[in-house]
């Protein structure tokens, strides 16, 4: 059977969790990850981790439920194995809280995280700003630990890795067969899709171990995540902002928000600050193209556009282009037939 040689272009947990699937599912196919940045410079090294979604208004809730359960039972099996320390990804439990009652008050995600309820009235109470709220345990996945795991189970797979900046997919087309494209915001240049841009966000890490549960107000710009070595505190949610910079403000704003939903954060010690850009789409882009290249006719898979989802949804998306790749295999002439 003759190699297929797969290029994965991104390094981010999209990228390293999809090159990981190919990899360990197609052993007759050589799969390479090309990336600039790695671990810890990518945006998923900065980001919380915590596991729950928002609705996509354009995909099918199946295929959503689908990235959701399947990413979640992943996880959850490493969170339940020997690997749980070194892979940075454990149980976390707390509150997701709302000023206004929302008008859907059973995410789709409910079903498939562990013990979610309404919180009680007399739960609340230390939330006097808000009326309504939901308790329940989830997954907490910390990047800067689970992309180097996940980077050591791909090259165990036979995966190699390149570090290299890819202007363009032409770069690509004499070496490989078949590309997987999970470069996120660089998809703006590297592919011309318009459709995506950056929403800035901006966290603390805070030294405060006797925090055990998280808190995240339902609007998604405060939050506090307790982890395995610090507290994640934020944010931002700011669209079209392109700022890598630390913002002296909205770190001030920051800890002013977190502080009045647990006052002892003001005793914590800031460890440091960082910024990220989730790569947004209305929509993420799960899909392949048939694109032509130097006079060659490549398949290209799709994997980008999660926002500020991509560690929540990264396996469930991985496994949907795992299935993508294989479909595009079968097309191709006097090549490996699955």
């Amino acid at each position: 059977m003759e190699t297929v040689r797969v290029v994965v272009v991104g390094a981010g947990v999209v990228g390293f969790s999809t090159a990981v699937c190919v990899a360990e599912a197609l052993p007759f196919c050589s799969v390479t990850l090309v990336a600039d940045k790695f671990s810890p410079d990518t945006t998923s090294d900065g980001a919380a981790g915590i596991l729950f979604a928002a609705e996509y208004p354009d995909i099918p809730l199946e295929r959503q439920k689908h990235w959701f359960k399947d990413s979640f039972d992943h996880l959850l099996a490493i969170a339940h194995s020997q690997h749980s320390p070194e892979a940075g990804v454990m149980l976390s439990s707390g509150w997701q809280i709302f000023k206004e009652v929302p008008a859907n008050k059973k995410p789709f995600w409910s079903e498939f995280v562990i013990g979610f309820r309404n919180m009680t009235d007399s739960e609340l109470k230390r939330f006097p700003d808000h009326r309504f709220g939901q308790a329940f345990t989830t997954i907490k996945c910390e990047c800067s630990s689970y992309l180097p795991w996940l980077e050591k189970r791909f090259r165990e797979a036979g995966g190699r890795v390149e570090q290299r900046k890819v202007n363009s997919l032409q770069e690509l087309s004499t070496s490989f067969d078949l590309i997987v494209n999970c470069s996120g915001l660089g998809s703006k240049t590297l592919v011309g899709d318009s459709e995506v841009y950056p929403v800035r966000g901006q966290v603390l890490k805070v030294e405060a171990p006797w925090l055990q549960h998280f808190i995240r107000d339902g609007d998604g710009k405060t939050y506090i995540y307790p982890g395995i070595h610090s507290v994640t505190v934020g944010g931002t949610k700011q669209d079209g902002d392109w700022r890598l910079q630390v913002d002296l403000g909205d770190s001030k704003s920051i800890v002013e928000r977190c502080s009045r939903l647990e006052p002892s954060l003001s005793r914590g010690k800031v460890l440091g600050e960082w910024v990220g850009l989730r790569p947004s789409r209305r929509n993420p882009r799960v899909e392949r193209e048939t694109v032509r290249l130097q006079g060659r006719r490549l398949p290209v898979v799709h994997n980008y556009g999660h926002g500020g989802w991509g560690v929540t949804l990264a396996w469930g998306t991985a496994i949907d282009a795992l299935g993508l790749v294989k479909q595009c295999l079968r097309e191709m002439p006097l090549r490996a037939k699955l």
